[in-house]
């Protein structure tokens, strides 16, 4: 636990600093919802080039190795634990039955599906729901505040950036006490989720010409469908500001439980 505290109170030192930086690199903006724009665009920069070093590679090799049932079973593992901190969220947003469902998946996948490698509540029609703090906070009615790119962690907004440590402190592999375990977890997932992209990012290079517009209106359009459960308010609903979150056709986007990994690009 202490291990855990040192690391939220670095990542909040860390975008506290972002913070600061982004505010002295504040520009006026082509669009209202990205008035860091230059910041951001030299983070979205340095994230690439970090994934384009470590995590990029890391997935090729995982995804040339691990057969697709492979695959299939270590994202039902995690997306299995993250049921416990989903069901919480959907309870404090008011939404009990939805809460309790997903605890309801988090014991039937953790024992009739091995651990969560089988999806065994989903054929039982146990819905499968995404939530996280910073949707709890926009249900509470904080804004989200501008577009801003995290060091490591990719596109968010300054309300979602604020409370990752607090996403993290529900997340079950980062609480883990035994250090080894849980960097392999985490190495593991961080792999099987930048997998799910390779094949999508091969058509974002070749089907936008600016892909940091496109990740800003992809990840904003998505943000505020989940936020708002499918039905994002009308000034939502045809947001493209910038003409080039259609670039890419819906069958080529990705599915819902990749999306969260798509939003990090």
């Amino acid at each position: 636990m202490r291990a855990f505290q040192s690391r939220s109170r670095a990542f909040a030192l860390l975008i506290a600093c972002a913070v600061l930086v982004a505010g002295g690199c504040a520009s006026v903006p082509g669009n209202p919802d990205d008035p860091l724009e230059r910041y951001n665009q030299v983070m979205f920069s340095f994230n690439e080039r970090v994934d384009k070093a470590v995590a990029r590679p890391l997935a090729t090799v995982y995804d040339t190795l691990a057969p697709t049932p492979v695959q299939t079973g270590v994202g039902n593992f995690f997306g299995n634990l993250a049921d416990i901190w989903i069901g919480f969220n959907n309870i404090l947003q008011g939404k009990v039955g939805a809460g309790v469902s997903d605890w309801m998946r988090f014991l039937v996948n953790s024992t009739l599906g091995i651990f969560g490698l089988l999806d065994v509540a989903s054929e039982m029609e146990l819905q499968k729901n995404d939530e996280d703090f910073g949707q709890t906070l926009a249900v509470w009615g904080v804004g989200e505040g501008p577009y801003f790119v995290v060091p490591f962690f990719g596109p968010s907004t300054l309300r979602d950036a604020a409370v990752l440590p607090l996403d993290g402190a529900g997340d079950p592999v980062w609480r883990m006490a035994h250090v080894p375990t849980r960097n392999t977890l985490a190495g593991l997932r961080i792999a099987d989720k930048r997998a799910r992209l390779l094949g999508f990012e091969k058509t974002l290079d070749e089907g936008t010409l600016d892909k940091y517009t496109f990740t800003r209106n992809f990840h904003l359009q998505q943000r505020r469908a989940k936020v708002h459960d499918g039905k994002p308010p009308m000034e939502y609903e045809d947001f493209e500001p910038d003409g080039e979150a259609s670039l890419v056709p819906a069958a080529t986007q990705p599915k819902s439980d990749e999306r969260s990994a798509a939003e990090r690009l």
